[in-house]
């Protein structure tokens, strides 16, 4: 079974950064599509951002220019880099993975809290 954990939540003043990490195991890295997804408060959770190891990473406008993902493959390891961050980010943020080749599955991170004070 995947299991994903993530790490690096926490309290930011507006302006700051943060770097989120999401360790991969239970089945071969490679076969999953990579994302992070939020849910701020009162709202739906939504794409933040997501990579393969063959695709160019993409993003959800909000976070363009401000927000990195990238992936290690040998440590099975998604980042968040997430930079210029303000009160609008704060939210509970998801580690996805999505198999994409064979059986098709979705598995979800235990959730990582980022708050940005003003």
């Amino acid at each position: 079974q995947v299991q994903l954990v993530e790490s690096g939540g926490g309290l930011v003043q507006a302006g700051g950064s943060l770097r989120l990490s999401c360790v991969f195991s239970g089945d071969i890295f490679t076969g999953y599509k990579m994302g992070w997804y939020r849910q701020r408060p009162g709202n739906q959770r939504e794409l933040v951002a997501t990579i393969t190891r063959t695709s160019p990473a993409n993003y959800a406008d909000f976070v363009k220019g401000r927000f990195t993902i990238s992936r290690d493959g040998p440590k099975k390891t998604v980042y968040l880099q997430m930079n210029n961050l303000n009160p609008e980010d704060t939210a509970v943020y998801y580690c996805n993975a999505e198999r994409i080749v064979g059986v098709r599955a979705i598995f979800w991170g235990q959730g990582s809290q980022v708050t940005v004070s003003s």
